[in-house]
């Protein structure tokens, strides 16, 4: 696993939920084409990545609250990650400004979660 998806933070889990918000996305497309203009005509697609992209929104809206909280976001931010959870496929080009932007920070130094029983990251 590369750091940048290093589940131990907050802004890997971000950008993991962020990658799967848009595969969820693409599947509930596709499921969309069988349903109203593919053949056969089925429904089975709706209701598999419909589910899944509704409880994967969910997830990618709480985290970017936490993301949000940890790296104080302005309105703005706020505001186009809200967005970016709406339009398809949006969550990525988001993604990808906030990294280049540095709103969720660098790889290497994003705030982490708590591990109990963990040690304290040294400082120097």
């Amino acid at each position: 696993m590369t750091p940048a998806f290093d589940v131990r933070s907050v802004a890997g889990w971000f950008r993991l939920i962020a990658m799967a918000e848009a595969v969820s996305w693409v599947g509930l497309l596709i499921g969309m084409y069988f349903k109203y203009l593919g053949t056969p005509r089925t429904e089975i697609g709706v209701k598999v990545f419909g589910m899944a992209h509704g409880l994967v929104f969910i997830a990618f809206v709480v985290t970017g609250l936490l993301v949000g909280i940890a790296f104080k976001w302005a309105a703005r931010t706020w505001l186009l990650a809200l967005l970016a959870s709406i339009v398809p496929l949006a969550s990525v080009m988001f993604l990808i400004w906030a990294d280049r932007t540095g709103r969720i920070g660098s790889a290497e130094s994003v705030p982490t979660v708590a591990q109990p029983g963990g040690r304290a990251p040294e400082t120097t």
